[in-house]
């Protein structure tokens, strides 16, 4: 049945205000806030935390009398249009299932909130802040992956959530364990991502559509296609890794390295019930196919029994909580890929009494380790005197976790015995949920008795403190709830569950979730469930003691082989490194060429000759005019080709090569391309500076050829360049003889002026019509600076006596005319800037002519002086120019166009008009970030070049070779490119 819709305009009347698009900013926004705030509000930072999951909380309270059990399937559904291009809009749907997932995150968060405040009362008011703050980034991203519609939306939350688990897991960053579990947790679960995200893309291509609502309501516009099965393992995959199943298991345990807070709220109630949720959500798809839902059944039974007797042998109380999670979120994979008509209401009932117990459980543990510092389950006891609320809480949550009435637990495990026993797998599915469930009856007595009733306790240390508001009250108030929903089980019945479950099923039907059903199979097996626990209990310590002496279960552990896998990777990158990264340039120079030639020559061949080869075809000359003076500059390009390449002298070198370079630039000024030929210009300025800045440093004449021991490379290398050109000469002209179409050409020329008010048509595609693309190209460029000036630093000159550099004086000629050079730089590229809409020019070749005047003041009268002209620092500069060409965006998309669509006005001055736009402030942006991108290059190279001239530069990280003279021609090559790029 299709589900009746309830759409804004309706939900307005209803609830004016509340949409859940605001309600989503409102969470993400507050999360942002939270950085700037939580750390400096003392401790009271936890209670501040969680104003914010509490507000929450009640909006969607105000939600279930809309969603609640009544006629049809109710949900609301929210669209705001993202990229309606690709079919990705922002759609939020809320309906019964989703909803009891947004009020577990947003009511659970706000206990979080306060227990971790007082949980980190004692830390660093930053430390505190930060981790306040990464939990409520944590519940706007699950937020945003329960309530997205959108396939493409929800992943984008559903990877958000894996980072800030990563961040959230490896807080205590000194401890090596949590940085492992750390990163475990995110190549595992942000992997399982990545596979999901192939899943979605298929389903997308096929069911044409990512609408997650459109696709189960016609599960054939998936099952129908030929890649169905791939898209299952894919979407299992993801789902399979995210909640901790078998063989994925592991990383859950082990991220109970986490604090507690975290522990609780992401490992027990919220982030590893992700899986499940998607499951749930795919379960009319995934299960149309009898092997796809015997996959998902056979995965959680395994993953139960695995779970189960690895709680058994742990010893520490996190872990036995973690093993007992994971078996209970097997136990809801299991309910997932069974069939049967209560199937629906063990899954959501589950799910709300596994949250509310679970994350009690957690609370205690984490006050009864905070206090005494111990952490294994054997260290602990006789601490009921001491912490009597916190053991009220576990007994109470632990009653709910064995399935005793009155609780909710009780009626939940009811409900799941029902859906198994009258499944096609009942025999085998009821077996291996009564001896799991027995071991999760054992563990809640364990952990709620031994710590707190044991008579003798290993820990005998000074207990660092009692009970506290802030972490006592999460565990009191959910424990209870498991009593209030178990005694008054109508309100979940109308509210919580019976809408969950309708949501689920698709279908409305009369959901029945009472506390009393008779005398029923299922009371006969709930009680087998505690008799069997209960044994179990009284025989904990053998059962302990003989599973922690089977060795083979660590030594061939799934973990152990992850292991190995990761660490061979980590070898197989070292070796790779060292082969390919060796640090000389001719390596990377030979292996880069050789596969272009290689490319080339594969089009070459393949594609063939001639006018009608199907590839390469040679252009007409006939009629073509020759001119001299093009001849004339193409031969000196050439010869300065060969004299860069012959030569022994670096100087010389550097004189072939910048001869190549104004060559070069001459002919594109001569072919109609004065920008281009400028920017030619400046760059070949600039390298030429800067390259003189290192070579003045090195010594002018080669100490041999390029060779190691005694084999002469140079023939090789004469070859594989010729064969690089000639290839590279005959796809040039392949290209030259293809017919050109002028469409675009004739567009941007006749649109120019008449659209962006400009005559430099080349300036205005850049930083109008293309204005997006030279955004992100100075983006490069002001991060790759940045990446330079951290990784270059480090140089600096060698000091005297008296603590001034021994760099050599310049002469005084240079010195005075640099100074002047200096200001006519800046004054010519400032013209440029403001000129270059309309002539040639502009904020690229502006921000070059400005760098080359700050480069010549550098090697003039030292980086010192240049550092102060520049007034700021580079990174700084580029910031600004960066912040300054989005700036110049924002009038355009406010005015209902898009992006960096620039915007004009005329400014009457009296004497005159000057018209102004947005485009001028974009250049500056251009203007400066270049100049702050070259002149960080510049610093740290010249900063680099002074250093290694003392001898105290650092040496560079390389592979392991025989240790090269500073004066040989590979070292100077190395030192060349580095200064060139």
């Amino acid at each position: 049945m299709i589900p009746d819709t309830l759409d804004s305009s309706a939900l307005a009347a209803w609830l004016p205000g509340a949409t859940l698009p605001s309600l989503l900013l409102i969470a993400f926004l507050g999360a942002a806030i939270s950085f700037l705030l939580l750390p400096r509000v003392g401790k009271a930072a936890g209670a501040v935390a969680a104003i914010l999951p509490a507000s929450l909380f009640a909006a969607f309270v105000t939600f279930v009398p809309v969603l609640a059990v009544g006629d049809g399937v109710p949900n609301v559904l929210q669209t705001v249009q993202w990229v309606p291009s690709l079919g990705i809009d922002f759609d939020l749907r809320l309906d019964g299932f989703s909803l009891l997932f947004v009020l577990m995150i947003t009511g659970i968060g706000t206990l979080v909130a306060l227990y971790a405040g007082s949980y980190y009362a004692e830390k660093p008011a930053a430390d505190r802040g930060r981790f306040l703050s990464y939990i409520l980034l944590f519940m706007a991203a699950m937020l945003g992956t329960v309530l997205s519609d959108n396939l493409v939306v929800m992943f984008v939350f559903w990877e958000m959530t894996s980072l800030i688990s990563f961040l959230l897991i490896g807080f205590n960053s000194t401890s090596a364990d949590a940085r492992k579990a750390a990163l475990q947790s995110l190549v595992i679960t942000a992997g399982g991502g990545l596979a999901l995200f192939g899943g979605i893309l298929l389903i997308g291509m096929e069911a044409g559509t990512f609408s997650l609502m459109a696709i189960t309501q016609d599960p054939g516009l998936v099952t129908a296609s030929p890649w169905f099965g791939v898209i299952a393992t894919l979407v299992l995959l993801g789902a399979f890794t995210k909640s901790a199943q078998f063989p994925f298991h592991f990383w859950l345990p082990n991220a109970m390295q986490a604090p507690t807070p975290a522990s609780a709220y992401l490992h027990s109630a919220t982030m590893v019930k992700l899986g499940v949720f998607l499951l749930a959500r795919f379960d009319p798809v995934l299960t149309a196919s009898q092997t796809v839902a015997m996959v998902i059944v056979g995965v959680g039974l395994v993953t139960m029994l695995v779970s189960a007797v690895l709680a058994l042998r742990s010893e520490g109380l996190k872990a036995i909580l973690a093993y007992s999670t994971v078996a209970s979120l097997a136990l809801l994979v299991t309910l997932i890929g069974l069939d049967g008509p209560t199937t629906t209401v063990g899954i959501a009932g589950f799910i709300l009494a596994h949250a509310l117990y679970k994350a009690a459980l957690f609370f205690c543990a984490g006050i009864v380790i905070h206090a005494t510092g111990a952490t294994r389950i054997r260290d602990l006891g006789a601490l009921f005197g001491l912490l009597p609320l916190t053991a009220i809480s576990a007994i109470l949550a632990s009653l709910s976790m064995a399935g005793l009435p009155p609780f909710v637990g009780f009626i939940a495990k009811e409900y799941v015995f029902e859906a198994k026993l009258d499944s096609s797998f009942a025999a085998i599915v009821t077996l291996v949920a009564v001896i799991v469930n027995s071991v999760l009856v054992a563990i809640a007595a364990i952990v709620a008795l031994r710590p707190f009733f044991a008579r003798t306790s290993a820990f005998k240390g000074t207990p660092k403190h009692g009970e506290t508001l802030g972490m006592t009250t999460g565990p009191v108030v959910l424990a209870t709830l498991g009593v209030f929903f178990g005694l008054f089980a109508d309100i979940p019945q109308y509210y919580i569950v019976g809408p969950a479950a309708i949501a689920l099923a698709g279908t409305p039907f009369y959901v029945s979730f009472e506390i009393w059903h008779g005398l029923t199979p299922m009371l006969a097996l709930s009680a087998l469930v505690v008799a069997l626990g209960g044994l179990l209990v009284w025989k904990w310590v053998p059962i302990h003691t003989a599973l922690g002496r089977l060795s083979f279960l660590d030594r061939y552990s799934v973990e152990k082989g992850y292991d190995a896998l990761f660490n061979g990777l980590l070898g197989l990158a070292r070796v790779s490194t060292q082969t390919i990264q060796n640090g000389d340039m001719r390596t990377y120079l030979v292996a880069t060429i050789a596969v272009v030639t290689g490319a080339l020559g594969y089009a070459i061949l393949a594609g063939g000759f001639g006018a009608d080869a199907a590839g390469l075809s040679l252009p007409a000359f006939a009629g073509e005019e020759i001119r001299p003076y093009l001849v004339i500059v193409s031969l000196l390009v050439a010869v300065g080709a060969v004299v860069a390449a012959l030569a022994r002298s670096m100087v010389v070198s550097l004189v072939g090569v910048g001869l190549s370079g104004y060559g070069i630039a001459i002919l594109f000024l001569k072919n109609g391309a004065p920008d281009l030929a400028l920017t030619q210009f400046l760059v070949e300025t600039l390298f030429v500076v800067i390259v003189t800045a290192v070579l003045v440093r090195l010594p002018a004449i080669a100490d041999g050829l390029r060779s190691y021991s005694r084999f002469d490379l140079r023939p090789g290398d004469a070859v594989l360049s010729g064969v690089f050109g000639l290839a590279l000469f005959v796809v040039l002209l392949s290209i030259a003889a293809k017919p050109f179409n002028p469409t675009v050409t004739d567009y941007y020329a006749a649109t120019s002026l008449t659209e962006a008010f400009g005559r430099n048509v080349v300036n205005v595609i850049l930083v109008d019509f293309r204005a997006l693309d030279t955004l992100g190209e100075i983006a490069v460029v002001a991060f790759a600076a940045i990446a330079a000036w951290a990784v270059l630093a480090g140089g600096g000159g060698r000091k005297t006596a008296t603590g001034t550099s021994d760099r050599a004086l310049p002469s005084l000629i240079f010195a005075t005319t640099a100074r002047m050079f200096f200001v006519l730089m800046l004054v010519v590229s400032l013209i440029a800037l403001f000129r270059g809409h309309n002539e040639p020019g502009g904020g690229f070749i502006g921000g070059l002519i400005a760098s080359a005047g700050f480069a010549v003041l550098a090697l003039a009268l030292g980086i010192e002086r240049a550092r102060r002209a520049l007034l700021l620092h580079p990174v700084v500069w580029m910031g600004v120019g960066l912040v300054l060409a989005i700036l110049s965006g924002i009038p355009g998309a406010v005015l209902d166009e898009s992006f960096l669509t620039h915007k004009w006005a005329e400014l009457n001055l009296g004497f005159t008009t000057l018209k102004v736009g947005t485009t001028y402030l974009f250049d500056i942006g251009v203007y400066l970030t270049v100049i702050g991108g070259v002149l960080a290059f510049l610093i740290r190279i010249q900063e680099q070049s002074a250093g290694g001239s003392a001898g105290d530069a650092p040496a560079p990280v390389t592979a392991p070779q025989t240790p090269a003279s500073p004066y040989s021609p590979s070292t100077r090559s190395s030192a060349i490119q580095g200064a060139s790029a």
